[in-house]
């Protein structure tokens, strides 16, 4: 996995910057009902998304969560209020939240029951009739039928963390309910074969890819025989799916 403190000066450029942030805080904020006040962002990372949460609608408080001291640290340059802490383990209040929000986070929770410790804590902090809203199938998002794709296909992960039935089951557990959808576009990260291997090699598709029978070096190399090395792919449209606790 990536080392996200030392990630996090290098981050919003390599993850389609500003164009992809606005598009994610909008959609993050259809889903909110008019008179939520309140916002906790779990796993804020730099800000960049938090900040046009803040900013998109009046009069709604915003409050960041990040377990990288890197990341927290950006976020709080940026002048957000936020708070270094692992999404299982809040400094909030229960029940003192209209909502919370995660985007791009379940993917990475891996170990055992990681998703459903996330979503629990985050069941916990709302108040009755609070929304938590998260993308789900992250990764497989990322799968628009290119010939990058095929080279990955035989080496994804077999059961993602954020798969929208774990995401679905994990809320009924803490007793949130289905309420919404939305989609947004990723811009700006349509993958090149090039970027890929590049992305591969330094970690970041640890989520998705477990090179099965071959090295990652390999599977980078396999990469870079395609063709179009620097042509961008199409750009992935991500998930949301929002949850009301009861």
């Amino acid at each position: 996995m990536l080392d996200y403190d030392a990630e996090a000066e290098a981050y919003d450029a390599t993850r389609g910057g500003a164009p992809r942030a606005e598009a994610a805080a909008a959609a993050v904020l259809g889903l909110l009902p008019a008179a939520t006040r309140s916002l906790l962002d779990l796993g804020c990372g730099t800000g960049i998304v938090t900040t046009r949460l803040a900013s998109g609608r009046p009069g709604l408080r915003v409050l960041g969560a990040d377990a990288s001291y890197g990341m927290a640290a950006m976020a709080a340059a940026r002048g957000l209020p936020v708070v270094l802490a692992s999404g299982t383990r809040l400094p909030v209040r229960t029940g003192s939240v209209d909502a919370v929000s995660a985007v791009w986070l379940l993917h990475l929770l891996r170990e055992p029951g990681g998703v459903q410790a996330v979503i629990a804590e985050a069941g916990r902090v709302l108040r009755p009739g609070g929304v938590f809203v998260t993308t789900v199938d992250k990764d497989s998002a990322h799968d628009v039928g290119s010939d990058i794709d095929a080279v990955l296909a035989p080496h994804l992960t077999p059961a993602p963390a954020d798969s929208t039935e774990a995401v679905t089951g994990c809320a009924a557990a803490a007793g949130l309910r289905p309420a919404g959808e939305a989609r947004f576009l990723g811009h700006g990260q349509g993958r090149s074969p090039r970027a890929a291997a590049a992305a591969l090699l330094a970690g970041q598709y640890a989520s998705r890819v477990m090179p099965r029978g071959i090295t990652p070096r390999e599977l980078a190399d396999r990469l870079e025989l395609l063709p179009d090395q620097e042509v961008p792919r199409a750009e992935p449209a991500y998930r949301l799916r929002s949850f009301v606790r009861d």
